[in-house]
């Protein structure tokens, strides 16, 4: 069974779209390991703020079919694939890591190069996987946030109930 980093992100009815997406993430795939959830700045067009989270699972669907499942969910939150590729979403759920993965599987490159370009990849996968390494680079992601510009992106830990619960650490 892999382990599976996916990010998450929304900036259409936030709350509503990430903790339904939990939820089936959850029904699915069973326990999942969820970081906190941090709002940033739309990156790439002007826009609302996005909810950004990174959750990890073990799976044994193959890149291709846990693509497809991905785009399913996606779907059933009202996500536009007409729209521009940077611009508003309800829901948009990426594949970062598959274990120790690297190249194209299925049509899908792993790791995503979003990882180590964009903080609210990075700051979320960091807290939840500090320890382990990109599987390009060999660093750690707790590493590669530690030497991420942080005057690159602004974003912020928001506090975010799920099952009754506050998922985000505030500090």
């Amino acid at each position: 069974m892999a382990r599976v980093y996916l990010s998450l992100g929304s900036n259409i009815d936030r709350h509503h779209h990430i903790a339904t997406a939990l939820d089936a993430l959850n029904e699915v795939f069973g326990e999942l390991v969820i970081s906190s959830v941090y709002e940033s700045e739309a990156v790439g067009f002007e826009g609302d703020s996005f909810y950004n989270l990174v959750v990890g699972i073990h799976s044994e669907l193959t890149v291709g079919e846990l693509s497809k499942m991905l785009k399913t969910i996606e779907d059933q939150h009202g996500r536009d694939r007409t729209a521009p590729k940077f611009g508003s979403r309800s829901l948009d759920i990426d594949i970062l890591t598959v274990d120790s993965s690297v190249g194209l599987l299925d049509g899908v490159q792993i790791p995503r190069d979003e990882i180590l370009k964009n903080a609210f990849v990075l700051q979320p996968l960091a807290e939840i996987a500090p320890s382990e390494c990109h599987p390009q680079t060999g660093l750690s992601y707790q590493h590669h946030w530690q030497a991420f510009d942080k005057n690159k992106q602004k974003l912020w830990p928001v506090e975010f109930i799920w099952r009754g619960d506050n998922i985000t650490t505030l500090c």
